[in-house]
């Protein structure tokens, strides 16, 4: 099995760190908050050393992503019912085994009497136990038969629920969803669009050692974990995009002087990209729903040096034609189940699959309010973060169906090739999860 490795503290400073990662972890899961919302605002408040927060971060993410195997663990060798064990206590329990399973810098030793040292007097015994048995048999885990049992076996082996693992099965075949799901457990790097108004990719590449292109994105960049990235950001070189997302805009296709809409668009690497493509010149107006966060869209074109985009609160199912006029380029990139990015976001994995179908109708009224925003000849392009097709190509053939005067236009980004519509996955192309339709407006 994989082990991670992360960054290394002193003793007494890791001790603080399991503490902090364990306080946060309870918080998260007894107020159903956001992993990433609940991590960051926990960390804005301790003092912890870089290295430290590194693995306070590593067991939070880890711990998320890794629940259902390691629950399957604690179960198999508890002496005592599930229900019987305390939530704290299992928490311990996952952190410590976490580490002993994943990763690659913490003693084994050092995790079993830590997490005997977080837990409560009456458990210590019970924690202490659990954790040495793992270890005396080589820290072997024994999953249900993949013949017999094989959406158990995926649920457990991959840590989705089974309903999860059924319904990829459904959509995917078996070979296929242990492909996908192989896949999002494979540690994502940080992916960055150059700001080819300052410099080019290959003058980024030569300023950034270690740095890679990316393999179909024409100004992506895969960035070495050692990368000065905050440095990267607040110097307006980059913007964090992954590369699905950066070819999402490459198929849209803005040229210079062109009239852009952006409906979603926060957190603004769209409309930084295609601000970009059109070389700083036409127009680029990004709404949102939210007006806290359109600071973040005004904060990151002005750091990158884009004058060329506006942004406003806006609800994109009530668009309006009379006061916006018509575009050239419409961007729907909406709201979405995130079925496709379980490798970036490991609480999403946890969500009922089959509530997924909730949204579609709020991506349907989106498309609908984008419509008559196209000019003739213009391109609308659809995008979500997901896998599943009631929010992909069914909610396109849908629309297709109601409105004629759109059709699907052929695209080529990088080396892919496609009719007008492409799935990206993390097994086949190493990105995001991710769907991408280019509809072109006709003419008269």
């Amino acid at each position: 099995m994989a082990r991670a490795t992360v960054p290394q503290g002193g003793s007494s400073s890791q001790k603080g760190a399991r503490a902090v990662a364990l306080e946060i972890l309870l918080r998260a899961e007894l107020a159903g908050q956001y992993a990433d919302r609940a991590l960051d605002a926990a960390l804005s408040r301790v003092a912890l050393d870089s290295k430290d927060k590194g693995l306070v971060t590593a067991l939070f993410y880890g711990v998320i992503e890794h629940r259902i195997t390691l629950d399957h663990i604690i179960d198999a060798l508890a002496t005592v019912a599930p229900s019987a064990i305390e939530k704290q206590v299992r928490m311990i329990l996952r952190e410590a085994l976490y580490q002993l399973l994943y990763l690659d810098r913490v003693p084994d030793h050092a995790a079993v009497s830590e997490a005997v040292a977080l837990s409560p007097r009456r458990s210590k015994g019970f924690v202490n136990a659990v954790l040495r048995s793992f270890c005396r048999n080589g820290k072997r885990v024994t999953y249900p038969d993949r013949e017999t049992e094989p959406f158990a076996y995926l649920s457990v082996r991959y840590s989705v629920p089974v309903e999860t693992a059924t319904h990829f099965c459904r959509l995917f075949g078996m070979a296929r969803t242990e492909a996908l799901l192989s896949a999002f457990a494979v540690p994502v790097p940080i992916t960055v669009r150059v700001n080819t108004l300052r410099l080019s990719r290959e003058e980024f590449l030569v300023r950034v050692p270690g740095s890679l292109p990316t393999k179909n994105a024409p100004y992506g960049v895969y960035l070495p974990a050692d990368a000065p990235l905050h440095t990267l950001l607040e110097s307006g070189l980059c913007f964090v995009q992954d590369e699905a997302s950066q070819l999402a805009v490459a198929a849209l296709g803005a040229t210079r002087g062109a009239r852009v809409l952006d409906l979603c668009a926060a957190p603004g690497s769209k409309s930084f990209g295609a601000a970009l493509d059109m070389q700083n010149t036409g127009e680029v107006k990004s709404f949102d729903l939210h007006e806290n966060k359109l600071s973040l869209i005004r904060r990151g074109a002005e750091v990158l040096g884009i004058t060329s985009l506006t942004a406003a609160a806006a609800d994109a199912r009530a668009a309006d034609r009379a006061v916006l006029g018509e575009f050239s380029h419409v961007i729907c990139d909406v709201p979405c189940s995130g079925f496709g990015v379980l490798a970036k976001k490991p609480d999403i994995r946890y969500k009922n699959i089959n509530d997924a179908v909730g949204l579609v109708p709020v991506q349907a009224a989106i498309l609908e309010a984008a419509a008559p925003l196209v000019a003739e000849g213009g391109v609308l392009l659809y995008s979500t973060c997901t896998l599943l097709p009631p929010e992909n190509e069914e909610q396109v053939a849908a629309f297709l169906k109601k409105h004629p005067e759109f059709s699907p236009e052929s695209f080529t980004v990088g080396e892919i090739q496609t009719k007008g519509m492409l799935t990206l996955a993390p097994d086949t192309h190493g990105t995001d999860g991710f769907f991408i339709a280019k509809l072109r407006r006709k003419k008269g």
